[in-house]
């Protein structure tokens, strides 16, 4: 671990000057590796899938793991994407004149070297190291033990095309043991070696790393993410976004895992919305109110309002309009993706300006709570904290920013 961290210590210094078309030209070969390489990533992740089956994994779990055909193909489009992107490196963000005759100026510099701890799921393999080779850093990522070896194809292809490019290999490295004790010694910050740690899984890792870590960490916590139903929402356009939130994929961070109704909508939208969930095969645990429109609906404990399941259940309350909902959020929420449907502009505003959660939604479903359907092409994770990076952690937020100063000879007096 010592030996990676130096490694990539010394990758980062050369990719920190690298000129743009060349960790484009990187890039494009990474894609280009991951098309050659897709019957090695396929059977490297058939025999993960193998053994999470074998070991019990969770439904939910299980959807993250699995690679098939179309998304390997996304990884490499992703990549591509990534490349299309202008360079962050070296732009101006801004530039003052001052009235003894110095320009500063601020600029985006690269973090250095990012430590990326994540599970189940393969693909951030790609996007973290495609991530972190636009914006001029070296990647240690250090994937779940269930996706070991499909990590492991796939960082052969990103090495691939560093290879091409002309680029350090140490550039993007893979942790190569399975022992959680790595982990430990890549929150030390491996002597130096390590800027910033993202970590991107559950909430058993999030804490662990926020606890443990002696480097700065882009927090990612759970996704307890709500859908807020106001009285003057359009009633299809609910159905449309509940479903699509709760159930296009239950195992994602953007899924939504409550349901928040106001009580002064029409009666019969509460049923509905709970009746098509029902239908669908999710689960619903909810409130008095809620239990009173279906038998079928459980009864909620209190920490189901705080709970990311990421599996077919939701949470459903009845709130006191829009005031009920965001004060609800505000208890049990985790500061990540929350939504409002309605028609009434000055209702959606005050939703959008008081919820305090890195991404908020008007009309639209939480599962885009990705950094893809940002156009940032991928993400490393979504940032709940409120420091640096918040949201989609894409190209620009894994830069930081140093002050050019050019003077003509002035001196302070």
């Amino acid at each position: 671990m010592g030996d990676l961290g130096r490694q990539a210590r010394a990758a980062a210094r050369v990719l920190a000057l690298a000129p743009a078309a060349q960790k484009d030209q990187a890039l494009a070969a990474m894609a280009q590796a991951i098309r050659d390489q897709q019957a090695a990533i396929l059977a490297a992740n058939a025999e993960d899938v193998a053994a999470a089956k074998t070991a019990g994994i969770s439904g939910a779990l299980l959807d993250r793991l699995v690679l098939d055909d179309k998304r390997v193909a996304a990884m490499a489009e992703g990549i591509d994407v990534i490349r299309a992107l202008a360079d962050p490196v070296g732009h101006v963000i801004e530039r003052w004149t001052r009235p003894n005759g110095m320009t500063i100026e601020r600029v985006r510099v690269p973090i250095g070297v990012i430590g990326i701890i994540y599970e189940s799921r393969p693909n951030v393999t790609a996007d973290a190291g495609a991530l972190c080779i636009k914006a001029g850093n070296a990647a240690i990522l250090r994937g779940g033990s269930d996706s070991f070896r499909s990590s492991r194809a796939i960082q052969a292809a990103l090495a691939a095309g560093l290879r091409a490019a002309g680029l350090p290999e140490a550039a993007i490295q893979l942790v190569p043991t399975r022992d959680r004790a790595a982990v430990g010694m890549m929150l030390t910050g491996l002597d130096g070696s390590i800027d910033v740690i993202v970590p991107r899984g559950g909430k058993s890792l999030v804490e662990r790393v926020q606890a443990e870590a002696r480097v700065p960490v882009f927090a990612h916590l759970e996704g307890v993410n709500h859908v807020y139903v106001d009285k003057a929402a359009d009633p299809a356009m609910a159905m449309t976004i509940v479903r699509n939130a709760k159930l296009r994929r239950t195992g994602v961070c953007g899924a939504a895992e409550t349901l928040l109704v106001d009580k002064a909508a029409p009666a019969q939208e509460l049923k509905q919305l709970v009746d098509m969930l029902l239908d669908a095969g999710c689960e619903v645990r909810g409130d008095a109110a809620t239990q009173a429109v279906d038998a079928r609906v459980k009864p909620a404990r209190d920490d189901d309002w705080s709970t990311e399941y990421l599996d077919a259940i939701i949470a459903a309350k009845v709130v006191d309009g829009v005031d009920g909902a965001i004060a609800h959020i505000d208890r049990y929420g985790s500061h990540h993706t929350d939504a409002i449907v309605t028609q009434d502009q000055a209702t959606a505003d005050k939703f959008l300006n008081e919820v305090d959660s890195a991404i908020v939604l008007h009309n639209a479903s939480t599962q885009f709570a990705d950094g893809g359907e940002f156009g940032f092409g991928a993400e490393i994770g979504i940032a709940t904290g409120k420091l640096h990076a918040r949201g989609p952690v894409g190209v620009e937020q894994l830069t930081s920013f140093k002050y050019r100063v050019r003077g003509t000879g002035q001196i302070r007096p």
